[in-house]
């Protein structure tokens, strides 16, 4: 395990000297979940501080559900940050604008609108200010992750999950890649780390992952890796968040893999085609399109093996507070029983050392 030198000096440039990260260390930082809770007083917070701080997790998913107010999300999110002493956690949320928002105008934080009528009513340039207001607010509550911007083409007026909301910025993906440039910007001044999504494409589907097995075989076009590849090539893109998206002509074998556990799509077009080396992380694992068809152990050994470095749960469908140990364990018994997945997770650790090392 030779990279195990070079991973000691990144990690001790981030902790001050902190011993190398052991195999349980590194795969507890593939693990992001959902949790029950809106208060860091709250048991259930605690206790995901507490595996935060164990090195059994590696970030935090935010839901609707956990914002009572703003005061209280600042005060977890300090939480979360103060129980780690060595990389710091991802703290994630949804926050696009429009109706994609964790933190709304109830609780106090200004609303933008979605991605479609910022385009269609402001510059690129415009568009960066209403998106730096935005992530100043994010940042300065404790969040590090913001799960964005939208990658995804409008290009079928029936999409249920996309274009029914206003979430791409346009079908022309030119257009696209500008106002993502901007969010990206934007967030970027802010310390905040973005994912670029729904990648291979989800603007052309006609189904939603969230409720079960999305066939984009006849409506996917190249042109949606686009905004990929070009945002690749300008070294913007932090993070890929890969969907539950099958394509028939990317297929593995005889398999009806989705893109999210396809070596195919993340190997093959994520990495090698596009020259994307950064941090790849999943869509919730927890949508109909995997949950009806994978068992967690299965969805956890596919999505590692197809080259995801992050696997992002929301916990709403599973809804246990031992989620992230079931999954570390999946990891380790794999791990001790396969030395080329064990060099998977390290793989994915070291990504996940450079990510991180940005974070404010």
């Amino acid at each position: 395990m030779r990279r195990y030198l070079s991973l000691a000096f990144a990690i001790a440039a981030l902790t001050g000297g902190a011993q190398a990260a052991t195999l349980e260390d590194m795969a507890g930082q593939m693990i992001v979940v959902g949790f029950e809770g809106s208060s860091a007083n709250a048991a259930s917070v605690k206790a995901i501080a507490g595996e935060l701080e164990a090195g059994r997790l590696g970030g935090v998913m935010y839901l609707k559900k956990n914002v009572a107010s703003l005061g209280a999300v600042k005060a977890m999110n300090a939480l979360f940050r103060g129980s780690t002493t060595s990389l710091p956690p991802f703290i994630t949320l949804d926050q696009e604008g429009g109706s994609v928002e964790r933190l709304t105008n109830d609780v106090g934080f200004t609303e933008i609108p979605n991605a479609r009528s910022i385009a269609a009513s402001n510059s690129p340039e415009q568009a960066e200010a209403i998106y730096a207001r935005m992530a100043a607010g994010i940042a300065d509550l404790g969040f590090s992750v913001n799960f964005g911007p939208v990658a995804d083409l409008d290009v079928n007026p029936d999409n249920q999950v996309i274009t029914r909301f206003g979430r791409a910025f346009s079908a022309d993906p030119a257009v696209v890649t500008a106002y993502d440039a901007a969010f990206i910007e934007a967030h970027h001044a802010a310390g905040l780390v973005t994912s670029l999504k729904h990648f291979p494409g989800h603007g052309s589907s006609t189904a939603d992952s969230h409720e079960g097995f999305v066939d984009i075989t006849q409506t996917w076009s190249p042109d949606e890796l686009v905004p990929y590849k070009t945002l690749i090539d300008q070294g913007s893109a932090d993070m890929v968040m890969v969907a539950h998206l099958y394509h028939a002509d990317y297929s593995d074998g005889d398999e009806q893999s989705p893109s999210s556990l396809s070596p195919r799509w993340i190997e093959g077009v994520l990495r090698s085609e596009l020259g994307f080396d950064g941090v790849v992380i999943s869509d919730d694992l927890e949508m109909g399109a995997i949950r009806d068809h994978f068992t967690l152990e299965e969805t956890v050994l596919k999505a590692v093996g197809a080259g995801m470095d992050v696997l992002l749960f929301s916990n709403t469908a599973y809804q246990r507070p031992g989620l992230n140990q079931e999954v570390l364990d999946i990891l380790l018994r794999e791990a001790a029983a396969d030395p080329a997945f064990a060099e998977r997770i390290e793989q994915s650790y070291e990504r996940i050392v450079a990510l991180k090392s940005r974070i404010k």
